[in-house]
């Protein structure tokens, strides 16, 4: 009876010795989250060679059909097949979050590192961030656009220039707590060169919250692209994207709801999702439940 108890009590010792720690542990909320984004990622990004028919292909006797064996979604009021062009449109509104957080995190990184170690550009900096942070976002990403044009580099760059100011101050207020700590003033007491300093004492600590920033930013660029696209603002009409889509359906909301339906889901699970594994990532992130663990 011992003997056979003995090989049960090593595989509960081994499982218990991989296990997660409790603090890494996550309910079931995130997994089905993380598991929707990735399904969505990896179906726009095979659209190419997976959609039924081409996302441009106009068919004007097929307009405005239903659900059949040949369009599964039905078709648009050109005649395109709504499934080809909801599954090509979330590659260009996931580039755009994407693209536009990573833009976020990097130039708000560098300026807000600056800004928190140097008082002098901290004084400057600042009330030009604050400037840009009094403007409404969407106002001044429609004035860029208008600006500049419709395209997808105008897009992204008016929708990261209003979201650079919390980036910034993000990371500045996390280096103004930091530079006071004994390790830092022990690497300026040294000799230790501004650069160094800065990318070796100062930049992993600001790591965590701008990668649950980030998360927010890519969210929220993905939800004002569409915005902008369906206010005309966006890329052009031309080019497939969930925002664009549903701007062409509205005309025809009452007759065929599923043209701004299928978009409109794919678009809310998407932004569901990364707001979800955000929030997750600053659960586990925060330094207050390593302080509970220990």
């Amino acid at each position: 009876m011992v003997a056979s108890q003995q090989p049960a009590a090593r595989l509960q010792w081994l499982f218990g010795a991989i296990a997660l720690p409790r603090r890494w542990r996550v309910g079931a909320g995130p997994v089905i989250a993380a598991a929707v984004l990735a399904a969505i990622v990896l179906v726009t990004l095979l659209a190419p060679f997976i959609v039924p028919h081409d996302p441009m292909a106009m068919d004007a006797v097929q307009r405005l059909k239903g659900p059949n064996d040949i369009y599964p979604l039905g078709t648009d009021a050109f005649g395109r097949d709504v499934l080809s062009r909801v599954l090509t449109g979330g590659r260009i509104s996931l580039f755009i979050g994407i693209g536009t957080a990573v833009v976020n995190v990097l130039v708000g990184l560098l300026i807000g590192l600056v800004s928190g170690f140097f008082r002098l550009a901290d004084a400057i900096v600042m009330r030009v961030m604050d400037s840009l942070m009094a403007i409404p976002s969407i106002l001044l990403a429609v004035a860029l656009v208008a600006l500049n044009g419709p395209s997808i580099w105008s897009v992204m760059a008016a929708i990261a220039i209003p979201e650079i100011p919390r980036v910034v101050r993000l990371v500045r207020s996390v280096v103004l707590s930091v530079r006071e700590e004994p390790y830092v003033e022990a690497a300026i007491s040294l000799g230790s060169s501004m650069p160094k300093i800065l990318w070796q004492h100062l930049m992993p600590n600001t790591l965590a919250p701008l990668i649950v920033q980030g998360t927010y930013i890519c969210a929220s660029a993905i939800l004002t692209e569409a915005i902008l696209s369906f206010l005309g603002a966006g890329v052009s009409t031309e080019i497939p994207t969930w925002g664009n889509i549903m701007a062409e359906g509205r005309t025809y909301f009452q007759l065929k709801p599923s043209l701004i339906f299928w978009p409109g889901l794919m678009l809310s699970l998407c932004i569901l999702s990364i707001n979800l594994l955000g929030d997750t990532a600053r659960d586990l992130l925060d330094p207050r439940l390593k302080k509970r663990e220990g």
